[in-house]
């Protein structure tokens, strides 16, 4: 009898669908990976749809409706293994930027008829609602650390993801400090690594993608900036980005505009 094959499903929620292309941009690897499990469920490269229970639910995107916060009930019930993959997933992504406005100001502004309109008032991660075994963050995450979860899964070990923060990306790749030999407020010390530095190597600050590092001491990093000419208000709209809900971020943007 042949062996059972690892059936993997992946959701997506209120998102762009960036996390799920990096899965399927990954060509000839997931191709090896197709052939270890069985795609049950992906509506972003497939309309073949199996019904589950399921071994790894992959989900993408925020819950933003009641509709969604019931259908991610079901299928957490679905998956032996949860995962949320994106920084709508894991932190409410920009859309979670309502949740400090009146969400009705912005479906007034977007929606000729807003009465048809059926939305929560917040944009929140997956884990606010049900229990996930594992977070992978970035905006959008980083394909090698996808392939990277998926692997771990499928072997039964602990996925190996960066701890560090963007800082040591930029010194492995030789990128100077924007934020001390330019003066650039920058989240890089405060920011998981993931996005090899991207931002920085073009001169431009750390926005945060792949959020809060571990133990991020943002009251020290603002507090150096602002002492070097930032306004506390770019400084908000820095920390509250794509990540701006998540706790660390979300507490800090809320201190510096004394909402503590």
């Amino acid at each position: 009898m042949a062996a059972h094959k690892p059936r993997l499903a992946v959701f997506k929620f209120a998102s762009c669908d960036g996390c799920q292309l990096q899965l399927l941009e990954a060509g000839d690897r997931l191709l090896e990976l197709a052939e270890r499990v069985e795609i049950d469920h992906f509506l972003e490269a497939s309309s073949r749809v199996v019904p589950g229970p399921y071994d790894v639910g992959l989900v993408e995107g925020s819950i933003t409706t009641a509709d969604d916060a019931e259908r991610i009930r079901e299928i957490r019930r679905q998956c032996r293994f949860l995962v949320s993959i994106g920084a709508c997933a894991t932190a409410g992504g920009i859309q979670a930027l309502r949740n400090w406005q009146r969400v009705d100001d912005f479906v007034g502004a977007v929606y000729a008829t807003p009465a048809y309109i059926q939305t929560l008032a917040t944009s929140t991660g997956i884990a606010e609602h049900v229990p996930v075994d594992f977070e992978l963050r970035g905006c959008p995450v980083d394909r090698g650390q996808l392939l990277e979860l998926l692997s771990a899964v499928l072997w039964g070990r602990k996925p190996h993801v960066p701890g560090h923060c963007v800082c040591v990306e930029c010194k492995a790749r030789g990128t100077v400090c924007v934020a001390v030999a330019k003066g650039i407020a920058c989240l890089g010390p405060v920011t998981q690594a993931g996005c090899h530095a991207l931002c920085p190597s073009h001169d431009r600050e750390c926005f945060g993608c792949f959020g809060p590092s571990e133990s991020p001491n943002l009251v020290s990093l603002t507090g150096f900036y602002e002492r070097g000419g930032a306004s506390r208000a770019a400084l908000v709209r820095l920390v509250r980005s794509f990540n701006g809900h998540a706790p660390a971020f979300r507490a800090e943007s809320d201190r510096l505009e004394g909402n503590e």
